[in-house]
């Protein structure tokens, strides 16, 4: 088995807070380029000759991957070893999450996680870009594509509503983060309860245990989430309550709409995004519940692929 390369970037988001941004990538494979002065570098762009006939490289266009609620940069890793065939493609753990800062003090608000998304894009010198972004990352990605669109040039909205889930959605949540039977022993348990035993779940899904089970940090008295649910909360009340269709309109970019047919966001609703979206293209995949590019990798991979290298062509 290859090894897998991870590398680690700082990045301050507003505040001072201070954020994890990764890349992912398998090693770059021996061969005549290798030979003749070096392989390139995860997701470098091919290298061209300039007047006097020497090589240069391009720079490949960038893709940032957001992640959702709960989740982190490292749920995107195989999504963005594909991409660093013709990408610069980077993870990055927002506020609360992850390996990024998780003050109880800090700001949680959409306008916060939007501009730590807008100073990602600065610091690491990805624009213009390509945002994919999984639930509550794909609000943050289309606020920011609304908000900047010349720093976006292509949009992947990934099972994320743009109607008001209301206050009853939020008790509901809360009451599934107290039935959590936190420390848990195991790893094992982890993914058995997330993937088997959690009564929110309509049906058995290893996929889900997987998800959880890479947001969980080992304590002295067993596992616990490595974020705070008292937090998620917090970051959860500043959408919920609002609808989200006015931001989508001003979004310019072609954007693809991606639902799991078993997922949170509904046909009809994933239609009307499309609608509403200037340039919108709907996608489905089969088999997939919320965490589709966990859920169904191929298939994701399927649909997202072609239309990034439609709207975000490498090499130019």
């Amino acid at each position: 088995m290859s090894r897998r390369m991870v590398r680690r970037i700082d990045v301050t988001g507003v505040d001072g807070i201070h954020l994890a941004a990764w890349e992912f990538a398998d090693p770059p494979k021996a061969g005549p380029e290798a030979v003749a002065g070096g392989a390139p570098e995860p997701g470098a762009a091919p290298r061209a000759l300039d007047s006097r006939g020497e090589t240069q490289r391009r720079k490949p266009p960038g893709v940032l991957l957001l992640h959702g609620l709960m989740g982190r940069a490292s749920h995107w890793a195989s999504t963005a070893r594909w991409l660093t065939d013709r990408y610069r493609a980077v993870a990055l753990d927002q506020r609360g999450h992850g390996r990024s800062d998780k003050p109880d003090e800090a700001r949680y608000d959409r306008e916060a996680y939007v501009a730590d998304a807008e100073a990602a894009l600065e610091q690491l010198d990805l624009a213009p870009v390509a945002l994919v972004g999984h639930a509550m990352g794909a609000l943050t990605a289309w606020q920011l594509a609304a908000k900047r669109p010349d720093l976006v040039q292509a949009l992947v909205i990934s099972d994320m509503r743009a109607s008001a889930l209301g206050e009853q959605s939020q008790r509901e949540w809360e009451e599934w983060f107290t039935s959590w039977p936190v420390p848990f022993a195991t790893l094992a348990d982890v993914r058995r309860w997330f993937g088997e035993d959690d009564p929110s779940l309509e049906r058995s899904r290893a996929s889900r245990g997987e998800f959880f089970a890479e947001v969980m940090a080992e304590r002295e008295d067993g596992w616990r989430p490595v974020f705070s649910p008292e937090v998620m909360m917090r970051v959860r009340e500043a959408w919920v309550h609002d609808a989200h269709w006015d931001e989508l309109a001003q979004v310019r970019c072609p954007t693809l709409v991606v639902r799991g047919l078993d997922g949170e966001l509904g046909r009809a609703e994933a239609q009307e995004m499309v609608r509403v979206l200037p340039r919108g293209i709907y996608a489905e995949v089969t088999e997939a519940g919320h965490l589709i590019h966990y859920d169904q990798p191929d298939d994701w991979r399927r649909v997202v692929e072609p239309f990034l290298q439609a709207a975000l062509p490498a090499g130019t």
